[in-house]
């Protein structure tokens, strides 16, 4: 079995504590019913990826899911983009990530939601899927392939455990041309746990994997305007920083000059098992 990169796995690590009751405590302070809860609700702080809610929005729009598919949601993160899936069209959903404390609050918040029959979590690696072949209809993904540099073996998996003919759908951060992003961004604090591959290597990865491109989508534009009213945004107790630390501002404010020197872009796919 692929082990998991030790160094990625520590920068997702969430200090000591219990992070659903630390969520669960900012949505009481933001003057939500915590026995109550809605996905909506919850998107403030369970959909840190790039242009958050609205990037899982797009990505849904491109797939045209009935309702009947079997979703594997790999890097399933806190479960805001599973939690929204199984809400708004009814498929059934599998999340797996590689951090614990993730996997525990997006359980938790499955629960509160009402949704614990359509979503489920565990922790695992993505270079290892513990799911058979062709389990799935759907592989969705949002934001975790930067952590990752052997895509080979992320794509390989990413297609096994599709059913031929499945989808495979991908929000992810790009290699711009302005250089080296600075750091430290969301996915990485420094170098060491950031891998980035420009639109066309991605392509030609996945391509030699056994997909076919259907959509391909530069979000960069939005992306941008995103992330600069994010970094100016004033403080919230629902805020990203109940998740991702106090450094966070520092990963605002990155990620907004990244996009505007052009060493990050942004982008969504939907490519079909061949």
């Amino acid at each position: 079995m692929t082990e998991a990169n030790p160094q990625v796995a520590e920068h997702y690590r969430r200090e000591a504590g219990d992070l659903g009751a630390r969520i669960l405590a900012a949505l009481k302070a933001a003057g939500k019913d915590i026995d109550r809860l809605t996905p909506d609700d919850l998107a403030p702080v369970d959909e840190f990826h790039t242009r958050g809610r609205a990037a899982t929005v797009d990505l849904a729009k491109l797939l045209r899911l009935t309702g009947r598919e079997r979703v594997l949601d790999v890097g399933s993160g806190l479960g805001g983009p599973s939690r929204y899936l199984a809400h708004t069209y009814g498929v059934t959903v599998t999340g797996i990530d590689l951090t614990p404390e993730f996997v525990a609050a997006a359980t938790l918040l499955a629960e509160r939601t009402g949704l614990a029959a359509r979503v489920r979590y565990q922790q695992g690696n993505a270079l290892a899927l513990p799911f058979d072949d062709g389990a799935f209809d759907v592989v969705w993904s949002q934001n975790v392939a930067m952590n990752i540099a052997d895509r080979d073996r992320l794509y390989g998996e990413m297609h096994r455990v599709l059913k031929p003919g499945g989808r495979l759908a991908l929000n992810e951060i790009l290699a711009g041309a302005g250089g080296a992003p600075h750091f430290p961004v969301a996915w990485a604090r420094t170098p060491a746990t950031s891998f980035l591959f420009n639109a066309e290597a991605m392509q030609e990865r996945l391509q030699a994997a056994g997909f076919r491109l259907l959509e391909w989508q530069d979000t960069s534009a939005a992306a941008l305007d995103f992330s600069r009213k994010r970094a100016a945004a004033a403080p919230s107790p629902l805020g990203i920083q109940v998740v991702m630390g106090a450094d966070w501002p520092q990963m605002s404010a990155n990620m907004a000059r990244n996009f505007a020197e052009d060493r990050v872009r942004s982008m969504n796919a939907v490519l079909e098992r061949r």
